[in-house]
C-alpha cells in the first residue's frame, strides 16, 4: 500500500480516525502529525469532532505504552496554537456543556498526561463542581476506583467528595499511593486518612468490618495480608513524617509500637542479657510513659521474664491497681521492705569511678586520657574554648555522635551528643543543652569544622550520623553541609576485610577476627588494629537523658578517641594491613556491601545455591547463552553487555527489577494487580527472559521455551539477587551501564538541558519566583559551564541522547507526549548543578549526585573496570 498522504485525509471525522488508525499501526508518526495538522483544519467543528475520533479509537491507556487516542489529543493540542480562535469559550453554553460532558465521560483513561490535555482542550476545570462530582461518583458506582481517583485530583476535587468513601477501595486494592496522592496538600483530609489507618491498627479491628461495608471491592489474598497490624503501624508513621502529623492523632498505631518496643527490651535485658539494667529502667519509662495499658502489660511480662520482686516495684511505681495485678504480685508487694519499694539505684549504692575496674581494662579499649581532659560544650562560651582548640589547621578530628534510640516510633532521630577527640582532649558537644542547640554560633562551628580543607576528619559509618545531624537542624536540609577532608573509616575497614596480611613469619594470616567474632562494625577494628574491642553496653543508653552517667561518657569519649588511635596505627604501617600509604584516597567506591560479603564467604564453602536454578538452554544468539545461577561465567561464553539482556519481573521481584534496570537492562515489571500470566506473553511476544519466584515459576515454565524462566530465592535482598542475575548471564557490568536507563520507564534516551535553559523552564511554568536566583544562575553559567552546554562525549556512553530541539518549547513536552516533570526539581539545585537529563519517554528529570557512587559499591564485585570507565567515574543522574 502507497505511504498516506495528508490530501488523502477527508472531513468526515470516522474518515480521519481511520486514515490516522492506519498510520499508526505503520508507526509513521511523521505524516501522522502532518495528517493529523491537515485533516483538523478541514474539520467544520473541530472540538466535536475530536471527541468523535476519541470515542472511536481502539484501545486504553495501560501502563505508560502511549495508545492513539494520547498521541492525537497532543497533536490536537499543537493545533489549538497555531488556530486560537478555536475554544470552548467561543461556543454557545448549551453546546460547550455538551461537549464537556462528553469529554468527562473519556476520563476514565488514567494516563495523567490524557486527563491534561483534555482538560485543557474542553476547559474542564471551569465545569460546574456539581457536574464534575457527579460524574466522579458515576465513575465510583461502576467500581473505577482508580479511575474517579486520578479525576478528582487532576481536577482538585478533594475538598467536595467523602475522603473515605474514595480511598477505601484504593486502598483494599493495595492502592495506598494513590489514596495518599489524593489527600496530598490537604491538611484535613491527610489527617483523615492518618486517623483511618490508626483506627485499623486498634487490637478490636477486623478486615471483616470494612468488606462489609464494601463489598463490590475486589480485594486479593495479597491486600489483605498488607492489613496487619504491624504493617499499618509502619504506614501510619510514614506518613505522620511525611504529612508533618501530631503522632496525638495515632494512638492506636503509637500503642502498638510501643508495645513491640517493651517486647524487644524484654528480650534484650532478660534474654539476651546485653542491656545493662540502668539503660533497660531509661528505655522503659521513655516507652511505657503515661500509658495505663502498658504499665499493665510491663507488669505481667515482669512476671513472666523476671520475678515477682522487680514485677512488685515496677507496679508501685506506676500505682497499678490490686484488680489489673498478676496472681501474686500484690501479695510480693506487701513484703518489700521501704527502701526497695522504689525504682533506681539505692542510697548505698557506690557512686561511678571514671577509671574502670582492672578486669574491664583487660578485656576492652581504653581511652588513655584522665578526667579533667574531657570537656563538656554546652554554651557558647565552652564552645568558643572548643573552636579554638578544635579548629586548629592542620589539625585531625576523631567525630562520633550519639542520639536517643527509638525503636521505630519516630523515623529519624536528633543527635544528642556530638563528641570531637584531638590529641589529648575530648569535646563533648551537648545538643541537649537549653537553648545550645538552636544558638547560631553552634550550627556555624558545625559548618565551619566539615568544611575545613586542612582538618582531617575521622568518623565511621559516617551517612548515619550526617543523616540525624540533618534532621537536628533544619538549615541543613535547606543549605546542607559542605564536606571537606572527611575520612570514612569503614571504607577503610571494608578494604581491610578483603585483604590478607602477614601477621607471622610463617605465612599469611587473615586479619579477621572469624566469622563467628561477636565483635562487629567499629567495635572490630578496633580489636582488629588495637588489640581490643570496644565495650558497647551503652550503645543504646537513653542520650537525651541529663546529667550523663560516668558509664555513658566514658563510652562516648573512647567512641571518638578509638578513632585517632587506629589512624595513627594504620597511617604508621599501612602495609601491614594491605592498605595504600595514604590512607585519605580510600574512598566510598572501595567499599564492599555486607550481603555481598556474605554471599563470598557462602561460595568460599561451596554453599551457595539458587532456588529452581536450571542451565539455560543456548538460545539463537551466542551473546545471550545463560548460565547456571551462582556458577562463574566460563571462559570460552562471551559476556553480554546489560543492554542485550531482556527480562521480565514478575510482580513479587519488582525490587529486582528496579535494581536491574538500574544497571542497564531492559526490563518490564509487572504491576502488583498483574496476572501472572502477563510475564508469558511479554515473553513470548518480545523474547525476553521470565524472572519469578514461588508457585508462578512451574506454570510460566511451561509456556516459554526451554531455560527461558528462571526461579529467584525470594529470601534473599534485592541486590543480592540481582548479582545472581548478572552472573546467571554472565553479563558485563561497566560503571557507564549504571542510570543507562531511565530507572521509572526504562526508557535509554534522555535530553541534556543546560542550568540556563532549565531556569528558564521552571519560570516558565511558575516553579522559580524571583529574578535573583535567576540573575545568580546565569552569572555562574558564565563563570563555570564552559563547553558542558553541548557536551562532545556524554558521561553515560551507554544511553542515547536525544537533541533538545525535539522539545516543544510551548508545552515543554518531548514528541511522545511526555511532560517534563518540573516540579521535582527544586529552584535550589541551579546554583550547584550545572546540568540536567530528562527522560525524553516519561519527562523525569535526573542530575548528578551521589547515588551512582553508592550504586557503584553495591556491585563492585561484579564490574568490570575498562579505560572508558574508570572507578573512580563521576557521579551519575539522580532525581
Amino acid at each position: 500500500m502507497d505511504r498516506m498522504t495528508p490530501e488523502a485525509v477527508g472531513l468526515d471525522p470516522d474518515v480521519l480516525r481511520d486514515q490516522l488508525f492506519e498510520l499508526w499501526n505503520r508507526k509513521d508518526l511523521q505524516t501522522l502529525h502532518l495528517a493529523a495538522h491537515r485533516g483538523f483544519s478541514k474539520l467544520s467543528e473541530p472540538l466535536e469532532a475530536l471527541l468523535t475520533i476519541l470515542e472511536g479509537c481502539p484501545g486504553k491507556q495501560k501502563g505508560r505504552s502511549h495508545t492513539l487516542g494520547h498521541h492525537i489529543l497532543v497533536e490536537f493540542l499543537t493545533w489549538m496554537k497555531e488556530h486560537p480562535q478555536v475554544t470552548v469559550s467561543s461556543l454557545l453554553e448549551q453546546q460547550a456543556l455538551a461537549l464537556q460532558q462528553r469529554a468527562l465521560n473519556l476520563t476514565t483513561d488514567t494516563q495523567p498526561t490524557f486527563i491534561d490535555n483534555l482538560t485543557i482542550i474542553y476547559q474542564l476545570d471551569s465545569v460546574d463542581p456539581a457536574i464534575l462530582r457527579s460524574n466522579i461518583m458515576k465513575l465510583h458506582a461502576l467500581h473505577w476506583y482508580k479511575e474517579a481517583a486520578v479525576l478528582s485530583v487532576k481536577l482538585k476535587l478533594q475538598k467536595e467528595l467523602n475522603m473515605e468513601e474514595m480511598c477505601v477501595p484504593l486502598i483494599l486494592q493495595n492502592k495506598l499511593p494513590l489514596a495518599e496522592s489524593f489527600v496530598a496538600g490537604h491538611n484535613h483530609l491527610e489527617q483523615q486518612l492518618v486517623t483511618l489507618l490508626d483506627s485499623w491498627c486498634h487490637p478490636g479491628f477486623t478486615e471483616e468490618e470494612i468488606l462489609k461495608r464494601y463489598p463490590h471491592v475486589s480485594v486479593s489474598k495479597q491486600c489483605l495480608s498488607q492489613m496487619q497490624p504491624k504493617l499499618l503501624a509502619k504506614h501510619v508513621f510514614r506518613l505522620v513524617e511525611k504529612f508533618n502529623i501530631d503522632q496525638g492523632l495515632c494512638p492506636n498505631a503509637l500503642h502498638k509500637r510501643r508495645l513491640d518496643t517493651l517486647r524487644f527490651l524484654m528480650y534484650k535485658r532478660f534474654v539476651e542479657k546485653s542491656m545493662t539494667d540502668e539503660n533497660w529502667s531509661d528505655h522503659v519509662q521513655y516507652v511505657v510513659a503515661d500509658d495505663f495499658e502498658l504499665q499493665i502489660q510491663l507488669v505481667e511480662m515482669l512476671v513472666r521474664y523476671c520475678s515477682f520482686h522487680k514485677a512488685s516495684q515496677w507496679s508501685l511505681r506506676y500505682n497499678v491497681p490490686r484488680d489489673r495485678l498478676p496472681c501474686g504480685v500484690w501479695e510480693t508487694q506487701q513484703s518489700l521492705p521501704p527502701d526497695l519499694q522504689k525504682i533506681g539505684p539505692s542510697a548505698s549504692a557506690k557512686p561511678e569511678e571514671w577509671r574502670p575496674s582492672r578486669s574491664h581494662c583487660k578485656t576492652f579499649y581504653q581511652v588513655p586520657l584522665t578526667k579533667d581532659k574531657v570537656h563538656f560544650v554546652d554554651s557558647p562560651e565552652a564552645l568558643r574554648r572548643c573552636r579554638n582548640i578544635v579548629l586548629k589547621e592542620g589539625g585531625i578530628v576523631g567525630v562520633d555522635m550519639e542520639w536517643q534510640p527509638t525503636f521505630g516510633c519516630i523515623s529519624t532521630q536528633k543527635v544528642a551528643l556530638i563528641q570531637l577527640a584531638v590529641l589529648d582532649q575530648v569535646f563533648l558537644v551537648d545538643l541537649c543543652a537549653s537553648g545550645f542547640c538552636q544558638h547560631p554560633d553552634t550550627i556555624i562551628f558545625i559548618r565551619s569544622l566539615f568544611a575545613h580543607r586542612n582538618i582531617l576528619k575521622l568518623g565511621y559509618g559516617m551517612s548515619g550520623d550526617l543523616k540525624c545531624l540533618r534532621a537536628t537542624w533544619q538549615q541543613l536540609l535547606e543549605e546542607p553541609l559542605k564536606m571537606e577532608a572527611m575520612l570514612d573509616l569503614l571504607n577503610v575497614h571494608q578494604k581491610i576485610q578483603r585483604r590478607k596480611v602477614d601477621r607471622t613469619q610463617n605465612g599469611p594470616k587473615e586479619v579477621l577476627v572469624g566469622k563467628n567474632s561477636a565483635e562487629k562494625g567499629l567495635s572490630l577494628l578496633v580489636q582488629q588494629v588495637l588489640g581490643r574491642p570496644l565495650d558497647k553496653t551503652e550503645q543504646m543508653s537513653h542520650w537525651e537523658k541529663r546529667p550523663l552517667r560516668i558509664s555513658q561518657i566514658r563510652y562516648a569519649v573512647a567512641d571518638a578517641c578509638c578513632l585517632l588511635d587506629v589512624y595513627s596505627a594504620l597511617s604508621s604501617n599501612p602495609a601491614y594491613f594491605g592498605l595504600p600509604a595514604d590512607l585519605r584516597g580510600i574512598s566510598s567506591s572501595q567499599s564492599e556491601d555486607s550481603g555481598g560479603k556474605k554471599q563470598k564467604e557462602k561460595r568460599a564453602h561451596g554453599t551457595e545455591e539458587c532456588q529452581g536454578a536450571q542451565r539455560v538452554s543456548p538460545p539463537s544468539s551466542n551473546t545471550e547463552k545463560g548460565l547456571l545461577c551462582g556458577e562463574k561465567p566460563s571462559e570460552d561464553t562471551p559476556p553480554l553487555p546489560p543492554q542485550q539482556l531482556r527480562v521480565v519481573c514478575d510482580n513479587m521481584l519488582q525490587g529486582l527489577g528496579r535494581y536491574l534496570r538500574c544497571l542497564g537492562v531492559d526490563v518490564i515489571m509487572l504491576e502488583n494487580t498483574d496476572d501472572h500470566r502477563v510475564a508469558a506473553k511479554l515473553a513470548q511476544a518480545e523474547g525476553r527472559f521470565i524472572l519469578t519466584c514461588g508457585q508462578p515459576f512451574q506454570s510460566l515454565r511451561s509456556q516459554v521455551g526451554e531455560g527461558r524462566c528462571l526461579s529467584i530465592d525470594c529470601s534473599e535482598r534485592a541486590r543480592d539477587q540481582a548479582v545472581r542475575v548478572l552472573r546467571h548471564f554472565n553479563v558485563q557490568l561497566t560503571p557507564s551501564d549504571i542510570f543507562s536507563r531511565c530507572q521509572a520507564c526504562n526508557s535509554d534516551q534522555y535530553a541534556a538541558v543546560p542550568r540556563k535553559d532549565m531556569a528558564r523552564m521552571l519560570k516558565q511554568k511558575g516553579f522559580l519566583q524571583g529574578q535573583d536566583i535567576i540573575d545568580h544562575t546565569q552569572q555562574q553559567e558564565e563563570e563555570t559551564l564552559g563547553d558542558i552546554l553541548t557536551p562532545e562525549i556524554p558521561r553515560y556512553v551507554q544511553c542515547q541522547w536525544a537533541p533538545l530541539s525535539e522539545l516543544d518549547p510551548d508545552t515543554l513536552t518531548f514528541p511522545g507526549g511526555a511532560p517534563i516533570q518540573l516540579h521535582a526539581v527544586p529552584p535550589a539545585l541551579l546554583l550547584r548543578i550545572p546540568l540536567f537529563y530528562i527522560c525524553t519517554r516519561c519527562g523525569k528529570v535526573f542530575w548528578e549526585g551521589s547515588h551512582f557512587d553508592r550504586v557503584l559499591a553495591m556491585f563492585q564485585d561484579v564490574l568490570h573496570i575498562t579505560d572508558k570507565d574508570p572507578e573512580s567515574a563521576a557521579a551519575a543522574p539522580q532525581n
